[in-house]
């Protein structure tokens, strides 16, 4: 059988075993049973069992394996088998926060599937991209992502991208005529189209010939490797991190086993139990899974408010966005387009009605006319409009459902006026059919499509008003093409300037009988001396919640920029209205404005913020971000069509629409706003510096008990006083009471005023000098002198003396040891009350508010009486039944820290006031 390429498109249906009015429903679902979904079956994952193993040797679990190799060595055995039972707990722990994260991430991906645009029974449906089978008829527009490998039966201006298939990232004509069988890849063949790649241009209709595993991609996929993606920044400093502390603890750990055999004369024994208990107290061992924690916890919360990430670390990234780029329609605005107002033949109609429903209908000097009148008097242009159109309305099916839109919104609202006009479209098109289309180019900002009527071919244009109006001749005057002199086009220009500053959205509409012999493909050649018709002016009303957004991100410190393709005083109108721009002194750049500036005048301009960017094309929005990423600031740039994608790869973080956004943008970004809506983006910043600020919690909190733990073996080395703390007694803290509270720290609210204080500088560190001053010197000393304090009080309270050893068996030891473990145990309650804020009070945002904490302390607590009372818990990590006496001193010092931090904090508030002022 000859390869269906080199077939003409009606054996191309014979061959796939299919019509022009598709596959029914019926046939589609039984060749989905025969065929299976049309999937890739996914790269091979690394096995489970390796990753769970790979938590075993990162840095944290080899300082904890070569502790416990010391203790063997040493000896002690029980400490030995105590290590590495942490290791093993951490390890586990580890990995179900890991695999938990992923699965969340996973899911995320599932809420937008793919989807793709097919004929089934006649009619324009979309499915699923999986539920795709052979024989299928496939809609394709500039955008879309191709789901299966398809032979075109129409093309119009098409060209795809096929770097999945051959490296290249060139746009590539396709065509829908017959191509003779060579011996060529078929990548070559001009009227396929593959899976995997994408359409950059034009629009078309294709039959499917394979799904899944048997396309051209899938079986390039089954010889693919797993790729290892690249660490993020925020993973990079974490890992920087590990391996800082691991120095500390690798250094103090040998420095004090020197002091400790040379200078204090211990054994070698007791030294490698020194340098084991420096080694143990300086391991923050619940670090690597709560930062998964929090980033997952983000994830999770940011898919709540519409906003989905495609990897764990772009949450932190939108925390430290400085300057936000971001598109005009539907993203500031509702999206749901309504023509307001025509104007025609010197006239202006009003059109009433809202929204895609076609109820309402045309008022001319306050006179509401008939549909009749309506459709006589504006024929034309509800013609140019209607037919120049690739939307489509969808009647509701059930009496609680609305009407819907396939296509473009801006489109479907022309196909509603056209309605309430008693245009009826669907009829007049049958008499007129469409031979051709010249899409719609960002560079043009026009379309043109090109009917048969009586005959005769006539294209009819839509588009920006003064680019329409720079291909116009004549205009249309009483029914007749008039010339298009100086003072009517200014005349024109006038009307549209008007409705630009109402913030009304302005197409101009034109058409012209072509003549013979010419060629439709040519845009110079159809797109010239054309007749004016109109201009239709609509409204698409700003969100709601946008302008209260917007604010919240001034007071945040964060720029932003609209960058729009629309008309500037459109473009500035909704910008006032909405907070953006203060509206006196705003400077308008368009792009023709962008494309004469230099490096040096548009950083000027992005420097004076003001500023908005009209009649921009997407290669604008690319050298914009470039520029300000000059500039040191840190970018999210917002896109929803196919050349959106170079911009938003540039961008630190891409942003992706949803609902508008096409399939390559979806793919480019690290973002994707499930509703199109700003405010979402405000909330995504909002997430990013909780889960930052949430990170530095947790640290402060580990870091803090380190100083207690730290301390006592230095006491131990120079003064001749026994150990205050054991390590087996410090793996009991950082593995058993420390591990919930910490965690509920990465689920800790937002502080009140997060969104008031600018963003944190591009190379400042997770770990800053203010943060280990506070975590070591404030409350690592603190809890340090409360710990030693109490030690030594239980001690002199039962009569030894300075300098008197004491057995590690002997029972006042052993309740001094308990006591000082109970009181690092009961010092970080207060610090982990204390660390839900770094400069609000805890009462501010409610003491008992994180439930999370509460649960956390609850568990600590349990654990800790487990430690003291269970015998055989007692028995192995040296711990002594304490009395109520004990009990009524230590329970003091959580209140006391979380005090003296709050103090602290009244401080600091107190001196930024001042300053302020």
């Amino acid at each position: 059988m000859a390869p269906v390429y080199s077939l003409p498109a009606n054996q191309v249906y014979q061959a796939l075993n299919t019509a022009p009015r598709g596959l029914s429903d019926e046939e589609a679902a039984r060749r989905l049973r025969q065929y299976g979904p049309n999937e890739i079956e996914e790269a091979r994952k690394t096995p489970l069992i390796f990753r769970f193993l790979a938590n075993f040797y990162q840095v944290f679990a080899l300082l904890l394996w070569a502790s416990a190799a010391l203790a063997f060595i040493s000896g002690s055995q029980a400490l030995a088998w105590t290590i590495i039972a942490v290791i093993v707990l951490n390890a586990g722990f580890a990995f179900v926060q890991e695999f938990q994260a992923e699965r969340a991430v996973e899911a995320l991906k599932k809420l937008l599937p793919a989807k793709a645009r097919v004929v089934r029974d006649g009619e324009i449906k979309e499915i699923l991209a999986r539920e795709l089978v052979p024989g299928d008829i496939v809609i394709l527009d500039a955008g879309d992502n191709i789901s299966a490998d398809a032979r075109l039966i129409q093309a119009v201006e098409m060209r795809t991208i096929n770097a999945a298939l051959t490296g290249e990232s060139e746009p590539v004509r396709r065509i829908a005529d017959p191509v003779p069988e060579r011996p060529v890849p078929l990548s070559e063949i001009p009227n396929l189209v593959f899976a995997g790649t994408t359409v950059a241009f034009g629009s078309g209709r294709a039959v499917v010939s394979a799904t899944g595993m048997e396309t051209q991609f899938g079986k390039i996929a089954r010889l693919t490797q797993t790729v290892k993606l690249a660490p993020s920044p925020l993973q990079i400093e974490v890992h920087n991190i590990a391996f800082f502390i691991a120095g500390i603890a690798i250094v103090a750990g040998i420095l004090l086993f020197v002091v400790g055999t040379f200078l204090a004369q211990l054994s070698i024994g007791d030294a490698i139990l020194f340098a084991i208990g420096m080694i143990i107290a300086n391991v923050p061992e619940g670090l690597l899974p709560t930062l998964t924690l929090a980033l997952a916890v983000g994830v999770g919360a940011l898919a709540r408010r519409n906003a989905l990430v495609k990897r764990l670390s772009a949450v932190e990234t939108m925390g430290s966005v400085t300057t936000i780029c971001t598109d005009k329609t539907g993203t500031l605005t509702q999206n749901e387009m309504t023509v307001r107002e025509i104007w025609f033949d010197g006239e202006t109609v009003h059109v009433t009605g809202v929204g895609y429903e076609p109820v309402g209908g045309f008022v001319l000097d306050g006179t509401a006319l008939s549909r009749e009148a309506s459709a006589h008097l504006l024929h034309t242009p509800l013609r140019v409009a209607s037919f120049c159109n690739n939307a489509r309305l969808v009647p509701p099916s059930a009496p609680h459902e609305k009407w819907r839109i396939v296509g473009d919104p801006t489109e479907a609202a022309l196909l509603v006026a056209a309605l309430k006009g008693g245009f009826d479209y669907e009829r007049e098109i049958k008499t007129a059919p469409r031979v051709y289309e010249l899409p719609f180019e960002s560079v043009r900002k026009r379309m043109t499509t090109i009917h048969q009527e009586d005959g005769k071919l006539v294209s009819y244009t839509k588009g920006a008003p003064k680019e329409v109006l720079d291909i116009c001749t004549q205009i249309l005057l009483d029914g007749q093409a008039r010339p298009l002199t100086f003072a009517l086009r200014q005349q024109v220009m006038n009307e549209n300037d008007g409705f630009a500053l109402a913030a009304l959205r302005v197409l101009g509409l034109a058409f012209r009988p072509l003549p013979e012999n010419i060629d439709i493909r040519s845009v110079e050649q159809v797109e010239r001396d054309l007749v004016f018709v109109g201009l239709v002016a609509m409204m698409d009303p700003p969100r709601p919640e946008v302008a209260d957004a917007i604010k919240l991100c001034y007071q945040a410190g964060i720029n932003i920029y609209m960058i729009t393709g629309d008309y500037g005083l459109t473009a500035k109108t909704i910008a006032a209205k909405i907070g953006l721009v203060s509206g006196a002194g705003t400077r308008i750049v368009t792009g023709a404005d962008l494309d004469q500036m230099s490096s040096d005048d548009l950083r000027e301009a992005l420097q004076t913020h003001n500023v908005i960017f009209a009649r921009a094309a997407p290669e604008h929005k690319l050298r914009i971000a470039t520029e300000l990423q000059s500039l040191g600031q840190i970018v999210a740039m917002t896109g929803d069509g196919v050349n959106d994608a170079p911009a938003l790869k540039k961008a630190d973080i891409g942003i992706a629409m949803g609902i508008a956004g096409t399939d390559v943008a979806k793919e480019a970004a690290q973002m994707i706003l499930a509703d199109d809506n700003f405010a979402t983006i405000e909330r995504a910043v909002e997430e990013g510096r909780r889960v930052y600020d949430n990170i530095r919690k947790f640290l402060v909190y580990i870091f803090a008990h380190l100083g207690p733990e730290f301390v006592p073996f230095i006491a131990f080395a120079l003064l001749p006083v026994p150990l205050a703390i054991t390590p087996m007694q410090i793996l009991a803290i950082d593995v058993g009471t420390e591990t919930l509270p910490a965690l509920a720290l990465g689920v800790e609210p937002a502080e009140p005023g997060i969104m008031r204080r600018p963003p944190r500088p591009r190379r400042e560190r997770l770990l800053t000098v203010p943060l280990l001053l506070r975590a070591y010197l404030f409350f690592g000393a603190i809890e340090s002198i409360f710990v030693m304090a109490v030690f030594f009080w239980v001690l002199y309270r039962s009569g030894w003396t300075w300098g008197t050893p004491l057995a590690t068996t002997d029972p006042l030891y052993l309740q001094a040891t308990t006591i000082a473990f109970l009181g690092i145990v009961m010092t970080q309650v207060g610090t982990v009350f204390a660390a839900r804020t770094n400069k609000v009070s805890v009462f501010r945002v409610g003491l008992f508010s994180n439930r999370w904490v509460l649960w956390g302390i609850g568990f600590e607590m349990v654990v800790t009486l487990a430690l003291l009372y269970v015998p055989p818990l007692a028995e192995f990590f040296g711990m002594y039944p304490l009395g109520i006496e004990d009990w009524a001193i230590v329970i003091l010092f959580g209140p006391i820290v979380f005090l003296a931090d709050e103090a602290r904090k009244w401080l600091v508030r107190r001196s930024e006031s001042k300053t302020a002022l």
